[in-house]
C-alpha cells in the first residue's frame, strides 16, 4: 500500500483528513505559488484552471520526490465576478477585500489532484458559492483585528467551521470543499484504491 502525503501546511486540510481518521504525512510543496498564479492570470486562465494547475504543480512537486507514495496536492481561488481575489496580505488588505466581498456572491474553486507513482491519476474541482452579508465597515474592522492570526492564511479572510460563518446570509456546496479539501469525493477515491475502510 503506497504512502499518502497532502502537499500542504493548510491545519485546515490536515485537521478534515485526521478527523477521518486517515493517516498520511504532510509536507508542504515550496513553490512559487504568486508567480504562477500572476502568469496564468497574465495568460488569461480562469479562476478553475488557475485553482487545478496549482493543485497540480504542488502534487507534482512532492511526487517527483516521493515517485512511490500516493500525493495529494489542493489549492483554492476566490472568483468575484470573474475576478481572482488572493490570500490577504495584511490586516488591510482583509478588511478591504471583506468590503469588495460584502453583499455578493463569490464562488470558491477548490482543486484537488492525486499523483500516484509520480503520475496525475485523479482530480476534481469543486465550486461552492457563497453570499456574504452586507457587513457594516465597523464589523468588518472589528472581525479582522479579533480573528487575522486565524484568517491571514484563508483565502476570502474567513474560516467557514468558525466564526467566519456569521458573515454569510447564503453558502451552497460542500461545506469540506470551502474548507479546502472535498472529503467525499476524496474519501471515495482512497475508498476505491484500498487506502482506507469501506
Amino acid at each position: 500500500m503506497p504512502e499518502l502525503i497532502l502537499a500542504s501546511s493548510s491545519q485546515a486540510r490536515q485537521a478534515l483528513l485526521s478527523r477521518a481518521g486517515v493517516e498520511y504525512d504532510a509536507m508542504p510543496a515550496r513553490i512559487d505559488e504568486e508567480t504562477a498564479r500572476d502568469g496564468l492570470i497574465a495568460e488569461g486562465a480562469s479562476p478553475r484552471d488557475i485553482a487545478d494547475t496549482l493543485a497540480e504543480l504542488k502534487a507534482r512537486k512532492i511526487a517527483e520526490k516521493h515517485p512511490g507514495a500516493m500525493v495529494i496536492g489542493c489549492d483554492q481561488i476566490l472568483a468575484l465576478n470573474g475576478e481572482t481575489l488572493s490570500k490577504p496580505t495584511d490586516p488591510a488588505d482583509a478588511m478591504a477585500q471583506l468590503k469588495r466581498l460584502r453583499g455578493h456572491q463569490h464562488s470558491l474553486f477548490t482543486a484537488t489532484v492525486i499523483y500516484d507513482g509520480a503520475k496525475p491519476v485523479w482530480r476534481y474541482i469543486a465550486e461552492p458559492r457563497l453570499t456574504m452579508r452586507p457587513l457594516s465597515d465597523t464589523f468588518i474592522t472589528d472581525y479582522v483585528t479579533a480573528f487575522w492570526s486565524e484568517i491571514r492564511h484563508c483565502v476570502g479572510c474567513y474560516r467557514i467551521e468558525a466564526e467566519g460563518i456569521r458573515l454569510f446570509s447564503a453558502v451552497t456546496g460542500e461545506t469540506t470543499a470551502i474548507q479546502g479539501l472535498p472529503m467525499p469525493q476524496v474519501l471515495g477515491y482512497l475508498a476505491d484504491r484500498g487506502l482506507i475502510a469501506s
